[in-house]
């Protein structure tokens, strides 16, 4: 009879200790640690063999490996295939993470409708959906709301990942959707489904799936309160694709940034808005986010670089005297701690006296900003909010503004002020440059002022005709 002992499991990280600990001393997060029941076989006893037995590798030269056409294939979904590089890698494993409700089911249901299409030596791929959350019957009422219905689609809701195995030999399908593996579980593991002991085998065990029988693969998972992908941080190691759903669920768009792709570009994102009938793409994001931009003060728009593509944001701010001891910091879409950098190189540079003012700011559309190029428009958004002086909504502002108080350059000036002219924008603040690029820009018709200096920003950020 085998042994029976548990053991604490921190379920951010996956660190693993005998006794309960208030911290983790791996991640430092604290009421993480979840008891989970291990059994050990003794010495007597014959293991219980894994669910999935390996049948061995082969040794090939790789000039000897051939591609073709089935090696990758596009989803139909063109904002989709952008943040994948082209396309699903046959056999490859992507795990797809985000908010509940945020549209992570809708959208690999509606990929189905695309993939089932497509056919290699006159057979159409198939597709083995796990919902493992849902039953089949209401996996069935959002593909009817969708307008989807492949014939190549099949449907299970088995939560056993022996069970699952089982089906895959039955049907033997070219694409898999595991929907979520929270949901999913392993009988030779004692813990519930959802623990980090879980996750991390029945991910390994998808994985092996994937690669030896050549399966595309598609894993749905949730994330944390903090935004984190849940489970320990070697699910995310495992698989070769991670891609993040982000977004308000209460509002319209959405955005599917890339962070791990090992067949492509990372840090590529897609942009859809969500509608009665599905995710639709939207080819045109910078033009939808500057849809209600107006010369009010406290505005500035910026441009910022994701992957390959050049996005124009509103950036607003409201600075107002405050009834609290300590003002009050809110940022919404933006660094936390860049707001107070900045707030802080404002103080010391510009002289702005800040202890007895809140600030918020915010960046219209629920899309979040994560490079640096934002600091300058930022800046001047809350200089326009304290003097309440309008920035013209046809001036284009990008630089990091650095702790001294420089305004230092950043890449790609030209292709973002590329599309900020085709946006209608005459007038850009930019960072010094040099004489090679200026003479690029300068052919674009705008009015270009090259600042070295928070107080020269603001200068010709405020400027009034």
């Amino acid at each position: 009879m085998a042994k029976i002992k548990s053991k604490w499991v921190c379920q951010n990280c996956g660190y693993e200790t005998a006794a309960y600990l208030g911290r983790c001393p791996e991640c430092n997060q604290f009421g993480t640690f979840v008891e989970e029941v291990t059994s050990v076989v003794k010495k007597n006893e014959s293991a219980k063999p894994s669910v999935l037995i390996s049948e061995g590798g082969q040794i090939s030269k790789i000039k000897e490996i051939k591609l073709d056409e089935k090696t990758r294939f596009k989803t139909g979904i063109e904002e989709l295939d952008r943040v994948l590089g082209g396309g699903f890698v046959q056999g490859s494993l992507t795990l797809l993470a985000g908010d509940p409700g945020i549209g992570k089911s809708t959208l690999v249901l509606q990929t189905t409708k695309n993939i089932c299409n497509i056919s290699f030596n006159d057979e159409k791929l198939k597709i083995l959906y796990v919902c493992a959350e849902e039953s089949p019957t209401q996996v069935k009422l959002r593909a009817k709301r969708l307008n989807i219905e492949p014939e190549t689609l099949y449907l299970t809701n088995e939560t056993c990942i022996d069970e699952v195995i089982n089906q895959i030999d039955s049907i033997k399908p070219d694409f898999l959707i595991v929907d979520s593996i929270q949901s999913v579980y392993c009988a030779n593991i004692a813990s519930s489904s959802g623990s980090v002991s879980q996750i991390r085998e029945c991910t390994n065990v998808i994985m092996r799936i994937a690669k030896q029988k050549n399966i595309t693969t598609v894993v749905i998972g949730h994330v944390t309160k903090e935004g984190n992908i849940a489970g320990p941080k070697v699910l995310e190691h495992m698989v070769d694709c991670v891609i993040n759903f982000e977004g308000d669920k209460y509002k319209q768009y959405r955005i599917l940034r890339c962070i791990k792709n090992r067949f492509g570009a990372i840090s590529e994102v897609g942009v859809f808005k969500m509608e009665d009938d599905g995710l639709i793409e939207v080819n045109s994001p910078s033009q939808m986010l500057l849809e209600q931009n107006t010369d009010a003060s406290g505005s500035a728009v910026v441009a910022t670089l994701e992957g390959s593509r050049i996005f124009l944001h509103e950036i607003q701010a409201l600075v107002g005297s405050t009834n609290y001891t300590n003002p009050r910091r809110v940022a919404v879409g933006l660094d936390y701690s860049r707001l107070l950098q900045i707030l802080a190189v404002l103080e010391k540079k510009v002289g702005l006296n800040l202890s007895k003012q809140d600030v918020y700011v915010n960046v219209a559309g629920g899309i979040d900003i994560i490079e640096p190029s934002y600091d300058l428009a930022l800046a001047l958004a809350i200089i326009s909010s304290i003097r309440d002086i309008p920035i013209k909504n046809t001036t284009i502002i990008i630089g990091e503004l650095g702790l001294l108080g420089e305004i230092r350059y950043v890449d790609n000036i030209e292709r973002r002020l590329k599309e900020a002219q085709k946006l209608g924008f005459t007038r850009a603040i930019i960072p010094k440059v040099s004489d090679k690029i200026y003479s690029k820009i300068s052919k674009l018709g705008m009015e270009i002022k090259q600042v070295n200096k928070i107080t020269e920003a603001i200068i010709q950020g405020l400027k009034q005709d």
